[in-house]
């Protein structure tokens, strides 16, 4: 007997779509510069074979003050390093740490666990005068004392692992504690406090002050009851202390920011939490601490939702929120109190038409130079937005004007 199919049409636009938003205030031209090979119209996809200037699924980027740029090559288990900031499109990286050269690839490089090599790395931020990486699938946060200025630099301290050989999650036991991860996604430092975003532990740890020995326990918890628990929304429904997948840090001012992609929420705190466990001020996304739906239930989005936002970035008064799966940019600006932000719509926008758009690369097209597929990470540095555009395989420096 024949079984009829029904045919789901994707659901029409909403009727009431609002004029087109307020742009964020980046260069109308688009990115400046472009890093990663650069689809043609008569290429069906990109070649991802590791090189100087292909990337593949980039996840996180850091530019430096005097010019350096690292950034995680997440799909090649790599860093790309460039010594001064690239002026020219699919400019080839100077360095590389990770692999033995530019044309392998393979988790920690197809060998053992060791100071250099790397398996999904993800977020990387400038840490006092050296750099960290959260490496995510040894389990592990790798710090350079130094800002590595060579090809495959050793890193001097390795946390979640007792050492630099070691790759289990949690130190292979059923629970977490101060001194492990399981998938680390995000890292930031701030004011002398190193924070990771202890992705698979549903957690925020954070250290005081710069860890200085290896598998160095961290000080305070975010998220969890204790360090002990590492269930998703705390082993019970979405509150304000609670996360399902943490992913990236950042401070908008004093105010602590993180987004909960799980949740699909960005959570903010009114200065730097000091006890475990504290619950977030507001959450933006969301229309309260207990609702958690993408787009908060609705096929297409709007100026006040998110569906997976992985990337937060900050640049003077605006709070950039790399909304992932919408494959665009929202922009907050600071208001007088950061508790008026409780559910507030975004005021700027950028790699969509207007709030209820979602499609990659605008309608499914070849990537522009002010479009965006799947966005992973935004940072700034003055006046340069440092953008991984994980599903373009590119990372794009974009100039934003936000005086």
């Amino acid at each position: 007997m024949d079984i009829p199919i029904t045919i789901h049409p994707t659901p029409p636009l909403p009727t009431e779509t609002t004029a087109t938003p307020q742009k964020l205030p980046f260069s109308s031209q688009g990115a400046e510069v472009i890093l990663g090979n650069i689809l043609k119209a008569e290429q069906l996809v990109i070649p991802v074979a590791p090189s100087p200037t292909t990337m593949f699924g980039p996840r996180g980027a850091c530019l430096f003050s005097n010019g350096i740029l690292w950034v995680s090559d997440t799909g090649h288990h790599r860093l790309l390093g460039w010594r001064n900031l690239p002026t020219k499109d699919s400019q080839a990286a100077d360095w590389v740490i990770g692999q033995p050269d530019f044309y392998h690839e393979g988790q920690n490089a197809k060998s053992a666990t060791g100071k250099s090599t790397l398996n999904v790395p993800t977020g990387i931020c400038s840490c006092g005068e050296g750099l960290a990486v959260a490496d995510a699938w040894n389990h592990r946060v790798l710090i350079w004392k130094n800002l590595p200025e060579d090809s495959n630099v050793p890193a001097d301290l390795v946390l979640g692992q007792a050492n630099f050989i070691d790759n289990e999650p949690n130190r292979g036991s059923q629970q977490a504690s101060a001194n492990t991860m399981h998938w680390p996604y995000g890292v930031f430092y701030h004011q002398g406090r190193l924070f990771v975003a202890d992705t698979g532990n549903r957690r925020i740890l954070i250290w005081h002050q710069l860890p200085t020995e290896n598998g160095q326990p961290a000080d305070l918890v975010l998220g969890q009851p204790d360090m002990i628990y590492r269930n998703e929304n705390g082993g019970g429904s979405p509150t304000a202390a609670s996360m399902r997948w943490c992913h990236d840090i950042n401070f908008w001012g004093e105010n602590l920011v993180v987004s909960d992609a799980g949740n699909n929420r960005v959570m903010i705190w009114q200065g730097i939490p000091t006890e475990n466990n504290t619950p977030c001020a507001v959450v933006l996304g969301q229309k309260n601490f207990n609702c958690v739906e993408m787009n908060q239930g609705v096929y297409y989005p709007s100026g006040s939702s998110l569906s997976m936002p992985y990337g937060v970035g900050v640049a003077e008064e605006w709070l950039v929120v790399a909304d992932t799966a919408n494959s665009r940019l929202l922009g907050w600006r600071k208001p007088e109190s950061i508790l008026s932000l409780q559910g507030a719509r975004a005021d700027a926008i950028a790699g969509q038409i207007n709030f209820e758009s979602k499609s990659e690369n605008r309608n499914f097209g070849l990537p522009k130079r002010d479009s965006l597929n799947w966005c992973y990470g935004i940072k700034f540095c003055v006046k340069t937005a440092v953008i991984a555009d994980s599903g373009n395989n590119r990372i794009l420096l974009w100039q934003f004007n936000n005086s």
